[in-house]
């Protein structure tokens, strides 16, 4: 079992959003999660930073040469919590289980992962 954590700055994530467009949407978040995103109108980016610090967190706690930004997706499941889908081909345990938690508020967002 591994535990990884990341905190972020919304306006970081804000301008990169901002400065680079679609290059970065595209590069770092799937089709799913943009459309999530953008559905929270105002708060958006507070969204787009959490998700970018789950991503982060599960890089850290299973070893960040394993995976990209787009091969990480956080969807939310039926009740809303985040669920975490990998698309990869890599060799990774078929059994691996990731379990993550994200927080966030005007100026920050963060994100605990384990992974077991």
């Amino acid at each position: 079992m591994n535990i990884g954590t990341d905190i972020i700055e919304v306006s970081r994530i804000e301008k990169l959003i901002i400065e680079k467009g679609d290059k970065f949407l595209k590069r770092i978040y799937t089709d799913k999660e943009i459309d999530y995103c953008e559905s929270k109108g105002p708060n958006k980016y507070q969204h787009y930073a959490g998700r970018f610090a789950a991503k982060e967190a599960i890089m850290k706690a299973y070893g960040a040469n394993k995976f990209n930004f787009k091969t990480i997706e956080i969807i939310n499941n039926e009740n809303g919590l985040p669920k975490v889908e990998l698309h990869t081909n890599l060799d990774v345990d078929r059994f691996l289980k990731i379990r993550v938690s994200i927080s966030h508020i005007k100026d920050f967002a963060t994100a605990n992962a384990i992974v077991f």
